[in-house]
């Protein structure tokens, strides 16, 4: 059953639920009470912030403190969620507000319904803070069950129904409709990186790719192996050489009315990511089913941009393939022409992420596009460098520095990095126009973007995201954010496009 949110705008004595939720925060001398949690406290007799107060409670980030309201409201069960020090205005930011929501909503599993007073919450301007409560709230009911063969009957489900409280039910439909489709679209994303390989292998990821473009109304085109030959992919058929399972490429067009920008996106579609002959050690190489996460975000963001109506026209390329051993897998040593024209020398087979968005870059610039924007699980250097939450971003300057922006804006961790011009060198092959790896590993993401940057053609604006890191929790869940697939980078990609209508 989804997950449903709406907005009330009566007293919270007229609402009843499982639970409501408040904001706390910390102050110098102890807890606060933020904007919106007057109504609880009142109905608890001002004994609100000295029961938390004893419960051990401290305001921080991602703390949730549940305690029981004794009857002394329309709710069993108060669930006060950390934000943190406010800022110097004694507002918070909607990240923040983002986060608690999602806190928030994970640990409420086993309470059907739930009220939020988080926009009352200040220190963003009112949409804004009503995208962070609907977003963090769904984000954070997240929950993927489709191999649990023994679920329990009354297990502890996450919630299914939320009202956030607003000064005016009506003017907070449209905020609370695009948090819907936001977290639509990245709930999708989770659902296909967190689906195993043998059933998600590349005709399946182009299949249901294909499938949600057709549901949003996009045009859609699929090549098979014959078709990639024919149209001179050799950088996807290359890696895509090493499986039984063929390699695909799936492209998605929506074309909004009154459109005057033409944008177009590129994911990396590695189903699964064995590193070829040039194999990876087994340890965690489990996770290397999440080496589609880049695919999975413009899949999910150009159907996005059609649900809610942009006036752009959006083409997602994705080159899909299986990186595996095999007598047919491409070799080091092997020369690999692409489909501009251009040879690369393969030196490393792991480095493959980059062979098969060559072809899709060079694929995408042909239809024209004002800007182009990639993103790809590319490259472990970006975890050396930034860690694993936040994405690197390199390209052209000005492109990459709105992406950075507008990654602010959404709450995805980003960071722009520089593209020295001395890496490029690494690159150069006595015997082909440049390798895909070379031997310094040395400044290796931003390696990865000079191979790349050969693929899109001079005086096209483009970004390149590395979310090696972020598309995919190996640790414990944290705000809205669950273990396993993210959703990255879609928020960003929508924010961007957004901003590049605008501008």
């Amino acid at each position: 059953m989804p997950t449903t949110i709406t907005a009330s705008d009566r007293p919270l004595e007229k609402l009843s639920a499982d639970a409501v939720v408040v904001g706390i925060g910390t102050g110098p001398t102890g807890l606060l009470r933020t904007p919106g949690a007057e109504a609880v406290d009142r109905l608890l007799g001002g004994r609100l912030l000295p029961a938390l107060a004893d419960l051990g409670a401290r305001g921080a980030e991602d703390e949730v403190t549940r305690l029981s309201s004794l009857g002394q409201g329309p709710f069993p069960v108060v669930a006060a969620v950390g934000l943190g020090a406010p800022d110097a205005a004694g507002g918070y930011p909607a990240e923040a507000v983002r986060r608690a929501a999602g806190a928030a909503s994970r640990a409420l599993a086993g309470r059907g319904s739930v009220v939020s007073l988080l926009a009352a919450v200040g220190g963003a301007p009112d949409d804004l803070r009503l995208h962070a409560v609907g977003e963090g709230s769904l984000l954070g009911a997240y929950e993927f069950t489709a191999y649990k063969s023994d679920l329990p009957a009354h297990r502890p489900v996450p919630p299914r129904e939320f009202t956030v409280v607003v000064p005016d039910a009506g003017d907070a439909r449209t905020a609370l409709a695009r948090a819907r489709a936001v977290a639509g679209a990245v709930h999708l994303v989770r659902d296909l990186v967190n689906t195993p390989p043998n059933d998600l292998f590349p005709a399946e990821l182009a299949d249901r790719g294909a499938a949600a473009g057709k549901k949003a109304g996009l045009k859609v085109e699929v090549l098979d192996e014959a078709a990639l030959a024919a149209g001179n992919y050799g950088g996807i058929l290359a890696v895509g050489g090493g499986s039984a399972r063929g390699p695909r490429l799936l492209r998605l067009t929506y074309s909004g009315k009154k459109a005057k920008k033409k944008i177009a996106l590129v994911g990396k579609g590695i189903t699964f990511d064995s590193g070829g002959l040039s194999i990876k050690p087994a340890l965690k190489m489990e996770d290397m089913k999440s080496d589609m996460a880049g695919a999975a975000a413009v899949i999910a963001t150009v159907c996005l941009v059609a649900e809610l109506g942009l006036p752009v026209e959006v083409t997602a390329t994705v080159p899909i393939a299986e990186n595996l051993p095999s007598g047919t897998a491409y070799r080091p040593a092997d020369v690999v022409t692409f489909r501009n024209g251009k040879k690369a020398e393969i030196t490393n087979t792991d480095a493959e992420g980059r062979v098969v968005l060559a072809d899709a870059l060079a694929r995408a610039a042909e239809d024209g596009p004002d800007y182009l924007l990639e993103t790809a699980t590319l490259t472990g250097a970006q975890l050396v460098a930034l860690g694993s939450r936040t994405a690197g971003v390199m390209g052209s300057d000005d492109l990459r520095d709105a992406v950075v922006a507008a990654s602010r804006r959404s709450g995805e961790s980003m960071w722009a990095m520089p593209m020295p011009a001395e890496l490029r060198q690494g690159l150069d092959s006595p015997i082909a126009d440049l390798v895909n790896a070379n031997a310094d590993r040395m400044g290796g993401m931003l390696v990865g973007a000079h191979f790349l940057a050969e693929f899109v053609p001079a005086g096209l604006p483009w970004a390149h995201i590395d979310i090696a890191g972020p598309s995919y929790n190996t640790g414990a869940p944290w705000g809205y954010t669950p273990k396993g697939g993210t959703g990255v980078p879609v928020r960003t990609l929508l924010a961007t496009i957004e901003d590049l209508i605008a501008a």
